[in-house]
């Protein structure tokens, strides 16, 4: 039987892959040893004690911020299986990091290729030109970074594991049987990926920015920080829409270049990483049928 409504999800994280459900959430890593360490816990997002974050935009920023703080804990949780050396990671190293992470997006996102077109302006014929051009070496920029971090070989292994866990929701949507000969069968690449999030972000911000119109470069800038989370929070209503919609041949096409873009995320897993995915994925599965 198909699980086509489950809305489960994962990420790779260092030898391992963290799996996430509404409720659960379970981190799988190979150790040293070759032994599996299987980590699972509750998750509780916030939303549930503040209602309003359950509308529409709203959920895409809470989705995003709980998702970025529960990935750094995986990483922390999967380097200490993977090294055997223990590293605690408090509440205000996550706060710093995301902070960090954050400050590198926008210098070379948003500033950068913000600067870069307000330079060449007078080559520009109009506005629409202007913002396309913008766009486009953003895009350019992204596309940059992941073909040079893809060719860093412990990168390229973390791409395996995202490949093994694309796998593993494809299969078990499917209603497949969760073994590794028959989740090998199924595609790297999966419509509802951070990757396809972010590159309808890139596309979507085209647009929205465009009715901005023209401001002085500080302006510009203020601007298009201050309409990010917009600009997410409508991206990811946007991938949940096209995910529940893939048997329309319209939807399809429109989602086929951030599964492009995923062939530099994604690599093809060996047979070991998939046993780990899969055992991410039982983690988080209920063990009898609930609604």
């Amino acid at each position: 039987m198909k699980n086509k409504e489950c809305n489960y999800g994962g990420q790779a994280v260092i030898e391992g892959v963290m799996m996430r459900s509404p409720l659960k959430y379970a981190i799988a890593v190979r150790k040293s040893n070759q032994e599996i360490a299987l980590k699972v816990g509750n998750f509780k997002t916030i939303s549930t004690r503040i209602k309003f974050l359950k509308w529409p935009i709203f959920r895409g920023i809470v989705n995003l911020v709980e998702s970025l703080v529960l990935g750094l804990k995986a990483l922390t949780y999967s380097a200490e299986q993977a090294t055997g050396e223990e590293e605690k990671i408090n509440n205000w190293e996550i706060l710093l990091a995301m902070l960090t992470a954050f400050a590198l997006f926008i210098v070379f996102f948003i500033i950068f290729p913000t600067a870069i077109a307000r330079f060449l302006d007078a080559y520009l014929p109009n506005l629409i030109v202007y913002n396309l051009f913008e766009g486009a070496l953003r895009i350019s920029i992204f596309l940059a970074y992941l073909f040079f971090i893809s060719k860093i070989k412990d990168v390229r292994r973390v791409f395996e594991y995202h490949g093994a866990e694309h796998k593993v929701i494809y299969a078990y949507e499917a209603g497949e049987e969760l073994i590794v000969d028959k989740v090998q069968n199924y595609s790297t690449l999966h419509p509802r990926c951070g990757t396809s999030f972010i590159f309808i972000v890139l596309i979507l911000s085209i647009l929205v920015f465009s009715l901005l119109g023209k401001q002085t470069l500080l302006m510009r800038i203020l601007y298009r920080i201050a309409i990010i989370p917009l600009v997410a929070g409508l991206s990811y209503e946007i991938l949940k829409l096209s995910s529940k919609n893939m048997d329309k041949a319209l939807i399809r096409w429109a989602v086929k270049p951030g599964l492009w873009f995923q062939k530099l995320t994604t690599k093809e897993p060996d047979d070991s990483q998939l046993e780990i995915a899969i055992e991410a994925l039982k983690g988080i599965l209920p063990e009898k049928k609930e609604s």
